[in-house]
């Protein structure tokens, strides 16, 4: 079971605003106290300066962020296998191979990075070297490599020595032919004659290997041991010995060093698949952000993958949905809006009622559910109705909000009005703030046939602050249009004691829209609309049934 596979993720639409976030955190609250699989509150975009003031007010800590939902390798249920050290034999890791159904071990060093991989395919290739007889000094192989690959004990010498120099000889002559043979630093292996074991130490050979499990000489012992020659006791006969000596070799020495290819832990699965479908390796390493190795996936790891598990939240429109959504398995749908575009691969619990606000769905449910909410989350309810309803003064506004709002603030232990001034105070403030900034505050997307537009909105309580963002917006228009890839932009900078919003526009077709919809003459960039302040209801029907007589 992976990190993420229990989880499912309650997030709302991208650049959210306050209903989106507090709603989040409020449902997947009510899911974890029902006794459902774990629910984690996530966030499309950074939350604006009056969702972080809800949060701080009321000690809610800002979801984590998350871009998208596209399965990434940390998604897979992929094997956990152990890493191997580079002095490890070449038998040895066969045989972990043949035990694990592998064909490919990765290799790392003390601190768990990845150094290399030795394969079924490296291991045959060195086993087919069958004439390097000096491939163990040139590998430097341990002796503690050569009696566990060869079930040998150590008679004389350290385990811990290496060999450094020398070739591998068979002993099976006589001692005139093998004094013309041995040199200095060689292995050779002995059976249990006497006479070739002297020879073997008067010709200052390293190791000695006697096979069959053979005793030696109490002299030969002593011999060696003065000499400084190696001895060791091998059960098995001398072809067997012979056989299995090359695979006493380290993997380090063969195995694959250089383009290594391997998966980070976030790479997208989609990523992965274009590899596996050019390469056909059957096991890959995966790596963590540092480097360092975190097991092998296989291309049935990513087919028997496990979607991701989302609850989308106060939206159901593809250009509103966090990237992914489509590769997804959504649970549900829990929103206040017209029925947009999103389709699902199957049957998902949709809830849309015609109501201000989610959090005042989010509330109901609660109530169904039977359960109170603490006041912390009755507070991010109340700021989230608040937030979206302009304090009951939008027409999307119904009494059910109201008399929500007006219980949630008496969990939660606010005053109404005093809480509502506050929080607007602190979302309209505009400094340090870039115009992008701004408009990324409350933006949504939207599509008409080949059409996409956008719709900004800000609300302010004071005329001043609101030509202060009229000023810092104005000049950037163009350009933001351009950065978000949309045909028309609208800003609606609302006033809302007033019920009154100033409309800027951007784009080909978006003055003749709003000229069609509202039947006004906008100019230079800026319409004024009396008793707009609500982009669902008044504004997106009229500019939509505007762009559909296109």
């Amino acid at each position: 079971m992976t990190e993420n596979a229990h989880k499912v993720v309650v997030i709302g639409h991208k650049n959210p605003d306050t209903d989106s976030i507090c709603s989040a955190i409020a449902y997947a609250e009510l899911k974890n106290l029902t006794g459902q699989p774990i629910h984690e509150a996530r966030r499309a975009g950074e939350p604006n300066q009056e969702t972080s003031y809800v949060l701080q007010r009321f000690g809610l800590t800002p979801p984590r962020l998350c871009n998208d939902v596209n399965p990434k390798v940390r998604d897979v249920d992929y094997r956990r296998f152990a890493a191997v050290k580079g002095d490890l034999s070449l038998r040895r890791a066969w045989t972990m191979m043949r035990d694990a159904a592998l064909d490919t071990l990765p290799v790392v060093d003390d601190e768990g990075h990845l150094t290399g991989l030795i394969s079924v395919k490296d291991i045959a290739t060195a086993n087919m070297a069958v004439f390097d007889t000096q491939v163990l000094a040139k590998s430097r192989t341990s002796y503690r490599n050569i009696l566990e690959t060869l079930q040998g004990t150590m008679l004389t010498g350290s385990p811990d020595a290496v060999v450094e120099k020398g070739k591998v000889v068979i002993g099976v002559s006589s001692p005139d032919i093998m004094e013309t043979v041995l040199e200095e630093g060689d292995i050779v292996i002995l059976s249990n004659r006497y006479e070739s074991q002297l020879c073997a130490i008067e010709m200052n050979v390293s190791l000695i290997i006697v096979c069959l499990g053979s005793s030696v000489a109490r002299t030969i012992l002593k011999l060696a041991e003065e000499n400084g020659v190696a001895i060791m006791s091998v059960p098995m006969d001398t072809y067997a010995a012979a056989k299995l000596i090359s695979q006493c070799a380290p993997i380090s020495h063969s195995m694959t060093t250089e383009n290594l290819l391997n998966f980070n832990l976030s790479t997208p699965v989609d990523d992965v698949l274009r590899v596996m479908a050019k390469v056909r390796h059957r096991y890959f390493p995966i790596l963590d952000g540092g480097g360092k190795y975190c097991g092998m996936l296989s291309r049935r790891n990513v087919i028997n993958m496990s979607k991701r598990q989302v609850i989308l939240m106060d939206h159901n429109e593809t250009t509103q949905a966090i990237d992914g959504y489509d590769k997804a398995d959504i649970l549900e749908i829990i929103d206040h809006h017209r029925l947009g575009d999103l389709q699902t691969a199957g049957p998902m619990y949709f809830r849309c009622q015609p109501v201000g606000c989610t959090a005042t769905i989010v509330a109901q449910m609660y109530d169904e559910q039977g359960l109170v909410p603490r006041p912390q989350i009755a507070g991010a309810l109340l700021g989230a109705i608040l937030s979206d309803t302009l304090m009951f003064r939008s027409p999307t506004c119904t009494p059910l909000d109201e008399a929500t709002a007006r219980r949630m603030a008496e969990l939660a232990g606010v005053q109404l009005e005093q809480f509502a001034n506050e929080m607007f105070e602190a979302g309209e403030g505009l400094e340090g703030k870039t115009a992008e900034q701004v408009l990324l505050q409350d933006f949504k997307v939207f599509t008409c046939g080949d059409v996409r537009f956008g719709v900004a909105q800000g609300n302010y309580m004071t005329l001043s602050n609101l030509q202060k963002a009229r000023d810092l917006l104005t000049p950037g228009l163009v350009e933001f249009r351009r950065n978000q890839h949309i045909e028309d932009l609208y800003v609606l900078l609302t006033h809302v004691p007033e019920k009154t919003s100033t409309v800027l526009y951007s784009g080909r077709y978006a003055a003749s829209m709003l000229a069609e919809g509202f039947e006004i003459e906008p100019a230079n960039g800026a319409a004024t609309l009396p008793g707009l302040i609500s982009r669902k209801k008044q504004f997106i029907p009229k500019i939509l049934a505007a762009y559909q007589e296109l």
